[in-house]
């Protein structure tokens, strides 16, 4: 198939582009059969499932007035449509969120690569950037392309990077490398001119941002006017036709109930793959191998009851680190908080199967019983997740004070060694604890440069680790520091502006989804309770408790998803959301167990 087929496709074409800069491992040719594969497996499958309703006796209505055969047809043409089309535009999806990425991460990058090219060529410095994946995610990606090029393919620096602007999804980046060829070729003062660029990119950062924010509005709109406001309008429409006896809610249900979650779902990834992640990841790691090179490893056999006595006592230590600090290490790891969250859910679901959910709620005791579950299921990993972002957001903003005090007293001649000790003994709140750490390393004898690293392992964000790498490759170059630490302190001020801008963006589309979410429950309360009682004097037939028992439902599934979404929005994360899905879920439970149900 493969000779047959390949000889028809393009040698070039946006598709075969959007691989390379989506760094999908895939031949062009093998993502086309691949393609065409999954279309004809939906497509069999589709036929497959409406053989099996046409020969069951069930119809499919659009609408209710679209007859069946052309309804058939429709959804045919949509899914081959729109699986084909997914596949086709993931490349250039993937694409477009790395640029955005690494058009944000490529300021801090240069600002290092200043740093750097005092004491280092220019290949040095790039492959130390490359080697810098935890700091730079997407744009060491990028410039491990150069070191590929040059170390494995054995080309010249210059070609390397001309490679590198034909693939990559950045202009930015692209012109980046261009303009620092051309400078490297004619010999010109490259820490001058990354000094240069530093700023510029940090501006090209800020319209990126501004430009993901716009993505985030028009997902947001669409999220509510698709899956919030479209459930109210179906809810209204419904109970004026149940009101005339021409129509059922329930016939709308399986639509409601799987197009909310199918819709949210690709929005989220749709978000997950354009956008950056809000960066909560801590990695820590005793690093106690750089302070002694000069030691040879043991030779010869080893006693392997000592190895047995140092692992016993290296896992006491661990183990006393973690009853010392319960909560930092419940927040460093989410597996904890997985282990708990499958525990409260499992006896939440125990204690509904034996009934004990029966005699606390009479009405809807499995609407509320699954509303408990999935609020006790969230709450452990939600707390985690807040306690790191409580954790990050705390360290962050206290990294320029200390950056800053430490300049202050490098002016008035203090040593570096001399500042770290003073500030210990300040109050800079959790950054006091790693400070004074450090102050007694460095006093027990461990070199400034390898504290200050550990230090930086210890607190385990990249953001941190940014800021602290900067001081640690000056120190290592000059005692003269000022200029360092003013660069590191403009670099961590624009971080920080760049997250309180997308943090305030972001409340306004919690807003949105909050409001939205509650218009939703207002009009579940306004339809059963007073619209419903208005007709009763008319002695109209109508299933009133069957209207509540399935918007109910809706709410359920709405509520669990909206709050997902709102996280998504603000963080990018779904974890950010579970906190707003169970105030949905609450505010659920409580309209119509309380309100409803005591209007009935």
């Amino acid at each position: 198939m493969s000779t047959l087929t390949d000889p028809l496709l393009p040698v070039s074409g946006p598709l075969r582009t959007a691989l390379r800069m989506a760094h999908i491992p895939i031949p062009y040719s093998a993502y086309m059969r691949q393609i065409a594969l999954a279309t004809a497996v939906a497509a069999a499958a589709y036929l497959a499932g409406i053989a099996y309703l046409t020969h069951a006796g069930y119809r499919i209505l659009l609408f209710s007035v679209v007859p069946d055969a052309i309804t058939k047809i429709l959804l045919f043409l949509i899914l081959i449509a729109g699986v084909s089309g997914a596949l086709y535009s993931y490349p250039f999806l993937v694409a477009q969120g790395r640029k955005t990425k690494i058009d944000l991460d490529l300021p801090y990058a240069i600002t290092y690569m200043q740093a750097l090219s005092t004491t280092m060529t220019v290949y040095e410095v790039i492959r130390t950037v490359y080697e810098e994946m935890d700091l730079f995610g997407e744009v060491s990606k990028e410039f491990g392309m150069i070191v590929r090029d040059v170390e494995l393919f054995g080309e010249d620096l210059h070609t390397a990077m001309k490679n590198l602007q034909r693939v990559t999804p950045s202009p930015n980046l692209a012109d980046f490398f261009n303009d620092l060829a051309l400078l490297s070729d004619s010999g010109g003062d490259i820490t001058a001119f990354l000094a240069a660029r530093s700023g510029f990119f940090r501006e090209v950062a800020e319209r990126e941002q501004e430009m993901a924010l716009q993505t985030i509005e028009i997902m947001a709109e669409v999220y509510v006017t698709a899956f919030v406001a479209g459930p109210i309008v179906i809810m209204i429409m419904i109970l004026s036709q149940n009101l005339a006896g021409q129509g059922d809610l329930a016939s709308w249900m399986p639509l409601i109930t799987l197009g909310i979650p199918a819709g949210a779902l690709l929005m989220i990834g749709i978000l997950h793959i354009l956008l950056p992640t809000e960066n909560l990841d801590i990695s820590r790691r005793e690093d106690w191998d750089r302070e002694r090179p000069d030691v040879s490893q043991p030779t010869g056999e080893v006693d392997p009851d000592l190895l047995q006595t140092v692992k016993r006592r290296n896992r006491a230590f661990s183990m006393l680190k973690v009853l010392k600090q319960p909560f930092r290490h419940y927040i460093s790891n989410y597996d904890w908080s997985l282990i708990l969250s499958m525990l409260f859910g499992g006896v939440a679901t125990a204690l509904f199967m034996l009934g004990h959910f029966d005699e606390w709620f009479p009405t809807f005791t499995t609407e509320v019983s699954i509303c408990i579950i999935i609020c006790v299921s969230l709450f452990p990993v939600m707390i985690a997740y807040e306690g790191r972002r409580w954790y990050v957001n705390s360290v962050e903003h206290q990294m320029p004070e200390f950056l800053r005090e430490l300049a202050d007293m490098k002016d008035i001649g203090m040593t570096l060694q001399s500042a770290i000790h003073r500030i210990a003994n300040t109050k800079l709140g959790l950054l006091s604890s790693e400070l004074q750490i450090t102050s007694e390393e460095i006093r027990r004898g461990v070199s400034i440069t390898n504290a200050l690293v550990r230090m930086e392992e210890r607190i385990g964000l990249v953001s941190v680790k940014r800021a602290i790498s900067l001081v640690v490759k000056a120190s290592e170059i000059t005692d003269h520091l000022r200029e360092t630490l003013m660069v590191a302190i403009s670099d961590f001020e624009h971080y920080l502006k760049m997250k309180r801008e997308r943090f305030n963006s972001a409340f306004t589309y919690i807003a949105v989804v909050y409001l939205s979410f509650g218009v939703y429950l207002y009009t579940a309360l306004e339809l059963n309770t007073r619209f419903i009682s208005s007709f009763t004097k008319f002695d109209v037939a109508m299933d009133v408790a069957g209207n509540v028992t399935d918007m109910f439902h809706v709410a359920i599934v709405l509520g669990a998803f909206s709050g997902i979404m709102a996280g998504q929005l603000s963080a990018n994360s779904i974890m950010s959301g579970f906190k707003h899905s169970i105030v949905f879920l609450i505010a659920t439970v409580v309209v119509f167990i309380v309100l409803i149900g005591g209007a009935l």
